[in-house]
């Protein structure tokens, strides 16, 4: 059993929602991913999606655009990354950590560092580094089922996301290969952008459900504890991150990982409430 799977079996045994925070690695500052992760579990998150910083993103607003660009600025790939998961692994060996991003990172990494036989560089480095899942958002579940199957050998997933315009043909073909949870978009647009109707949100996941096994997560448009406990209320995961990468943005270093506790801990209560 994957970490991701083990974390929300024992959520689900004892009733809780999963908290899911996201941030770009290398923002704001190269060095403070490892200590702003070790701090959003301090404050409750279960799992956490580091994304990896990429120069044209296709889902993501704005905010998330802009912490892309100053990590790439600072000088942060998908080797850094890595090796951002692999510190916080020296202190933290359970926490799951997904890593979301784009497809040309993943394969230019293969590209530079080579591939024995059939195995991917990238898989076999992002095991190693203690990687828990995948969000490739411009992989499509089509094309996905060799390279989920890699994944799971090495212990990790592949996580999808669906999307308020998605069929059932598009719920079965994601179904088929996705593992540890889905991701459902709850807005149609990118990142932080338009209002949340938790309405929608509510009438859409038994419609996933009836394709999907796996836990459903919902991000988009969540930005405080009550809107996180509104969602919380109809799915399984609560994914906030374009809100934290605002509040942090302009934190001095020695704020940042205590900005981001100040504001996860009413999103945890609120869930748990």
């Amino acid at each position: 059993m994957s970490r991701i799977a083990a974390t929300f079996d024992a959520l689900r045994k004892n009733g809780r929602k999963a908290l899911i925070p996201y941030v770009t690695a290398g923002f704001p500052y190269a060095d403070i991913t490892p200590a702003l992760m070790h701090g959003m579990v301090t404050a409750g998150a279960d799992v956490i999606e580091l994304g990896v910083p990429f120069s044209d993103p296709s889902a993501d607003g704005a905010v998330i655009q802009k912490a892309g660009d100053r990590a790439l600025a600072l000088g942060i790939g998908l080797v850094q990354v890595l090796a951002m998961v692999k510190t916080f692994r020296e202190k933290d060996d359970t926490t799951p950590v997904v890593l979301m991003g784009y497809a040309n990172p993943v394969e230019r990494y293969d590209q530079l560092h080579g591939k024995s036989g059939s195995e991917s560089a990238f898989i076999r480095d992002a095991a190693a580094a203690g990687v828990d899942g995948l969000l490739i958002v411009d992989y499509p579940p089509e094309e996905c089922a060799e390279f989920a199957a890699q994944l799971r050998a090495n212990g990790m997933d592949l996580i999808f996301l669906l999307a308020p315009t998605s069929t059932s043909e598009r719920m079965q073909e994601v179904a088929r290969v996705a593992s540890g949870y889905v991701y459902y978009v709850s807005l149609k647009g990118v990142t932080g952008s338009g209002a949340l109707n938790t309405s929608e949100v509510e009438a859409m996941l038994p419609r996933i459900r009836e394709h999907v096994s796996v836990p459903v997560g919902v991000g988009f448009g969540i930005r405080d504890a009550a809107t996180a406990a509104a969602i919380g209320r109809v799915a399984d995961a609560v994914v906030i991150g374009s809100r934290l990468i605002q509040l942090i943005e302009n934190q001095p270093h020695e704020r940042v990982v205590a900005s981001a506790i100040d504001f996860l801990r009413p999103v945890r209560a609120a869930l748990d409430a």
